[in-house]
C-alpha cells in the first residue's frame, strides 16, 4: 500500500469509519469556567495512539496489504503498546524492538498484548535499526510512531468527537512531540473554524524550532515531558498544519508542567503524564485569550503515580 500523498479531512473522516467500534469515544468532562479536558488517556493502551495504529493496519488490512509476516516497530513508548494492541485485535502478528535497557513493565506490557518483543543494544537508535533490518529481511510491515498521515488521521479523529460532545468548541489545546496527534487535530480543526493551541516543553520544541526555521529541524531534547514529546524532529505534515493561521505555538517551562500535573491530580484526581500535562500548562502560558469553550486533550496516562502522592499524609 502508498503511502497517502496528504493528510486532510478527507483522510480524517476515512480514519474515524475504519476505527469506529474499534475504540473508545472520547470523554469529555467539565473541568473549570470555559474550560473541559477530553479524557483520551481512558482510552486503550492508556493514550490516543490507539487510534492512529488501528487506522494504520486497517488501511493496509482494506487494501489486502498486510504482510504474512505482520507489523513491526521500534518503539519501547506508548505507540509501540498501541501497534502491539491494534494488532492483537485484527489478529496481526506484531514484532517490537525496543533497546535492552527498557523498563520490563513495558516488555510485559507488550509481551501481554501478544507481541514478539526483540531487546537489542541500549539505545533507540540501535534497536531502530535492527527494526528496519528486521523489516527487510522479513517483508513485515513498518509502522512509526507518528509521522504517518494513517497515524496522523487516526490520531485526528478525535477532534470531530469532542466537537459533537461540546458543541460551540472555538479553542482546542495539544501537546505536541513528534506531531502526529498535532497534526491531524489540526487538520479537522481548520475544516471546522476550530482554533488550535500546540503546546511544547521550552526545551522539547521540534514544532516551535521548526515554524521559526520554515523547515524541519533536528532540536536537542530535555524536560521532564521527553519520555512522550521526545522527539528531535516534527513530521513535515505537522509543520505544515502549524502554518495555517488557526494555530498558536506555544513554549511552556518544566515547571509549569509539573505543577499542571501535579495540580490535575489534586483538585481531580486524575493522574496524566507529563506530555497531557504541557496541554494543561499552556492555558496559562498563551499569549492571548484561548476562547470561550476551550478543550484540553490530556492525551495520555501511561505514567507512575508515586511521585503524586504524599506519604506523609
Amino acid at each position: 500500500m502508498e503511502r497517502p500523498q496528504q493528510l486532510d479531512y478527507a483522510a480524517v473522516r476515512a480514519a474515524a469509519a475504519r476505527i469506529a467500534g474499534g475504540v473508545r469515544p472520547v470523554t469529555v468532562a467539565p473541568a473549570a469556567d470555559g474550560v473541559w479536558y477530553a479524557l483520551e488517556y481512558l482510552q486503550h493502551t492508556g493514550t490516543f495512539k490507539a487510534r492512529g495504529a488501528r487506522n494504520f493496519l486497517a488501511a493496509h488490512h482494506e487494501a489486502g496489504a498486510l504482510p504474512a509476516a505482520g507489523v513491526t516497530i521500534a518503539s519501547g513508548g506508548n505507540a509501540g503498546l498501541a501497534c502491539a494492541w491494534a494488532a492483537r485485535a485484527l489478529a496481526v502478528p506484531a514484532t517490537v524492538f525496543l533497546p535492552a535497557n527498557a523498563p520490563r513493565v513495558k516488555v510485559e506490557r507488550l509481551r501481554g498484548y501478544g507481541a514478539d518483543v526483540r531487546l537489542v543494544g541500549d539505545r533507540y537508535a540501535e534497536a531502530q535499526a535492527a527494526c528496519q533490518e528486521f523489516a527487510a529481511a522479513s517483508g513485515a510491515l513498518s509502522s512509526h510512531a507518528y509521522d504517518h498521515p494513517l497515524i496522523a488521521a487516526g490520531a485526528g479523529t478525535l477532534l470531530d468527537e469532542i466537537r459533537e460532545a461540546l458543541p460551540g468548541l472555538d479553542t482546542v489545546v495539544v501537546a505536541v512531540g513528534g506531531g502526529g496527534l498535532f497534526a491531524g487535530v489540526a487538520t479537522a480543526a481548520r475544516e471546522h473554524g476550530v482554533r488550535v493551541v500546540a503546546a511544547e516543553p521550552e526545551n522539547c520544541r521540534a514544532l516551535n524550532a521548526a515554524l521559526e526555521a520554515g523547515r524541519v529541524v533536528d532540536v536537542a531534547v530535555d524536560s521532564v515531558a521527553a519520555d512522550s514529546l521526545g522527539a528531535t524532529r516534527v513530521s513535515a505534515d505537522a509543520l505544515a498544519a502549524a502554518q495555517e493561521k488557526n494555530v498558536t505555538s506555544v513554549l511552556v517551562a518544566d515547571g509549569a508542567i509539573t505543577a499542571a500535573r501535579r495540580a490535575v491530580w489534586e483538585e481531580h484526581r486524575i493522574v496524566v503524564e507529563a506530555g497531557a500535562a504541557t496541554a494543561l500548562a499552556a492555558l496559562h502560558g498563551a499569549p492571548e485569550p484561548l476562547g470561550e469553550r476551550v478543550a484540553v486533550i490530556l492525551c495520555g496516562a501511561n505514567t507512575d503515580p508515586g511521585d503524586l502522592t504524599d506519604p506523609a499524609a
